[in-house]
This record gives C-alpha cells, sequence and structure tokens, in this order.
C-alpha cells in the first residue's frame, strides 16, 4: 500500500512537472523519516531540491547553448602572469553591475596574454549569477549573418545571440569584412545595442578597426555603439601559451 501511495505521488508530481522531485521523492521521505521531520519540513525539503535541480539544470543548458570553445573559468586565469588587472578590478568585473548598466568591454592584447580566457571565465561566471550567454568568434558570426536567410541553424543561433543578456565576440580583427558583410554587422549591434552588454577580444585598438570594416561610415556607426558605454582592458605581457608550451623533448 505504501509503494502503491509513493508511486502515486510520483505520478502526480510528474504529471505536474515537478520531475526531480518525483525523482528523489522516496530518498527525501527516507531521510525526513529517519530525522523524525515534520511534514512540512519534509515538504519545504522536497521543493528546496526541485529549485536546486530546476537552477542546475537551466545552468547546464545555457552552459551548452553558450558554445564556449573550451571550459575555462575565472578561478584558473593568473592574475599574477597579468599583471595589467587588478584583483579588484577583476571582482568588480564579478560583480556584473556592468551588464545590468548596459556597458560593454573591449579587451585588448597581443596573442596569448589571456584575453579570451578572461572573457570565457567571466560569461561562464556570468551564466552561473543567472545571465544568459553567447560566445562566438567574428568568423563564425560572419558566417551566421550571411546564411541567416538560408539556414536555420543560423536563424536559431542569431536569435540567441540577440536575446542575451551578454555577447562575447572574440577575435575581432581576425579577417577582413567586405562592404555588406560590415553592414550586416552594423545591424546586428544596432539590434543589441541598449539591450545586451558585449565583450570583444581583438589584438588592434578601436581606432585601428576601419581596417577590418573597411567602409568609415559604418566603422563610426559600429564605434559609436560600442564605445559609448564601454570599459577598455588592456592585457599585456607575454604570451602565456608560448612561455609554458609543451616539448616533445621534455626538459634538458
Amino acid at each position: 500500500m505504501v509503494i502503491a501511495t509513493i508511486d502515486n505521488i510520483k505520478g502526480m508530481l510528474n504529471t505536474l512537472k515537478i520531475s526531480h522531485s518525483a525523482s528523489a521523492l522516496e530518498k527525501i521521505l527516507e531521510l525526513s523519516n529517519e530525522k523524525g521531520l515534520s511534514y512540512e519540513k519534509f515538504l519545504e525539503n522536497l521543493l528546496e531540491h526541485e529549485i536546486k535541480s530546476r537552477s542546475e539544470k537551466k545552468i547546464e543548458q545555457r552552459l551548452k547553448q553558450a558554445l564556449f570553445p573550451e571550459y575555462k573559468t575565472i578561478d584558473e586565469f593568473d592574475l599574477a602572469e597579468q599583471q595589467s588587472l587588478s584583483r579588484r578590478q577583476l571582482n568588480q568585473l564579478l560583480e556584473f553591475t556592468w551588464i545590468e548598466q548596459g556597458f560593454n568591454l573591449i579587451m585588448l592584447g597581443p596573442p596569448g596574454v589571456g584575453k579570451t580566457h578572461l572573457a570565457i571565465g567571466l560569461g561562464i561566471h556570468a551564466i552561473h549569477s543567472g545571465y544568459k550567454v553567447i560566445f562566438t568568434t567574428m568568423n563564425d558570426l560572419i558566417y551566421y549573418l550571411k546564411t541567416q536567410e538560408i539556414l536555420r541553424s543560423a536563424q536559431t543561433r542569431l536569435k540567441r545571440i540577440t536575446e542575451a543578456d551578454l555577447v562575447i565576440i572574440d577575435d575581432l580583427m581576425f579577417m577582413a569584412m567586405e562592404k555588406h558583410e560590415a553592414n550586416l554587422f552594423f545591424q546586428l549591434i544596432n539590434k543589441l545595442y541598449g539591450q545586451t552588454s558585449i565583450i570583444i577580444t581583438s589584438n588592434k585598438g578601436p581606432e585601428d578597426w576601419g581596417e577590418l570594416l573597411g567602409d568609415p561610415a559604418i566603422t563610426t556607426a559600429i564605434l559609436d555603439r560600442i564605445v559609448h558605454k564601454c570599459e577598455v582592458i588592456n592585457l599585456c605581457g607575454d604570451s602565456y601559451r608560448l612561455k609554458y608550451r609543451t616539448s616533445i623533448f621534455g626538459k634538458n
């Protein structure tokens, strides 16, 4: 009879789409009986489990949808190797008031100094803080923009970009654009302006972006929207990858 009752409760929980509680019902009930908890406390523990499980599931889904090229957390970012960013500044970035205020970040520096790592780490932390984040390279972004009329995958990706709280665009100066591509990029930036924060990593400053975008009018319009509310972070130093590269010969 008890088993039948538990099965009935599980069925009702699943019907109400409280599936995490349904799967954990017997375990939580057993612990409640062992500790002699009241019905109120048992129900509280059951609902807490449901809320926590849903939150973890949402974070898992958002991490998957973000399409980070690798999982690099802020804890793995070595500030000792990057003296141009202080602990206080990093902690300010992790408070995410800049996202709430609609600020953008431009991370500048030569290859290998940690721009992408820092951007990914902030993105992962932002997801755990409840924000929707999307990562894309500039090359992939232009592909999505050019194929959105014919590919559903590109449409889906761009929809997620426009609905995100934070968009990370990596390697801005990776490739020069044709005028049509630059115009598509401007249209996207214009759509994100005022509603989505953007992190851009680049090895060249905004004053050189005209080389990439080609058209002076489009360049000015894009910069006007990105730099309006923006913090520029200059990362310097030697390439971390070259400094700590591995060798097939080992150490002599």
